[in-house]
Formats: C-alpha cells, sequence, structure tokens
C-alpha cells in the first residue's frame, strides 16, 4: 500500500484528512499530516517529514501531497522527491486526497496520477447559467 503524507500550511493537511476520512466513512491507516507553522524551521520540518515518510513507507512508495506551489511545505515537499520512491504533487485538494486513498493498494505512479486527475476533475466552474439583474 502506497503511504500519504500531506505537508501543509498550518493545519490544513488535518482537516483534509479528517474531511477524507468523513467521505470514505474510517481512518486512513496509510495516511499522515505534517503542519508547517508560519515561524517553522525547515530544515526541522524536513526532518520531521523524512520520519514520517520512514514510517509510512511499506516497501511500495510515499506519495507527499502539499497545498500550494512556491509555499515553504510544497518547497520543503519538493525536496523529498525520490524517483520511484517518494513522489511530491503540489495543489492539494480534497478530490484529489480521496482518489490518492481509494487507490492506494495500486502502483505510486498510478496513484499520483490519479492523484492528479481527481484534484483536476474536483475544479469545475458551477454556473447555473443565470445572468445578475
Amino acid at each position: 500500500m502506497i503511504g500519504i503524507l500531506l505537508i501543509t500550511h498550518y493545519t490544513l493537511g488535518d482537516s483534509l484528512l479528517e474531511c477524507a476520512s468523513h467521505v470514505l466513512g474510517h481512518v486512513p491507516a496509510n495516511a499522515r499530516a505534517l503542519a508547517v507553522a508560519c515561524d517553522a524551521e525547515p530544515a526541522a520540518v524536513q526532518q520531521s517529514a523524512q520520519a514520517l515518510i520512514a514510517s509510512l513507507d511499506s516497501g511500495n512508495g510515499v506519495l507527499v501531497l502539499s497545498d500550494m506551489l512556491g509555499g515553504t511545505p510544497a518547497n520543503i515537499a519538493g525536496r523529498l522527491a525520490l524517483h520511484g520512491k517518494v513522489a511530491v504533487v503540489s495543489g492539494a485538494n480534497l478530490p484529489m486526497l480521496v482518489r490518492a486513498l481509494c487507490y492506494a493498494d495500486n502502483p505510486l505512479e498510478m496513484v499520483v496520477a490519479k492523484a492528479m486527475s481527481g484534484g483536476e476533475e474536483g475544479v469545475q466552474l458551477m454556473d447555473n447559467g443565470e445572468q445578475d439583474a
């Protein structure tokens, strides 16, 4: 099973995991969140992330999801990427996480593809076609 680590600003990752648990009806055992506070020391966060990756990796790899490209959590996550073992995707959202959790029994490459498609397909304009008066 693929491990999933969310590295996000403040407690966004914890909230996404709580919401995913609600949607799925269970708490995923293969997922954790790492909150990055505004005053966090990046090197210390990276060490914590590496320890979490080690605990989540059952030998099949880990998907790291981060919230915002260019932010400190994503910059830290990017340093953790290891081809074929640790994949990193930015722009984490609930559809992305749920899709990754649902396909976590598949190879890492497929879980990455499913997570990315879930994130992209989950962003839609919901326009009812009515004009403002």
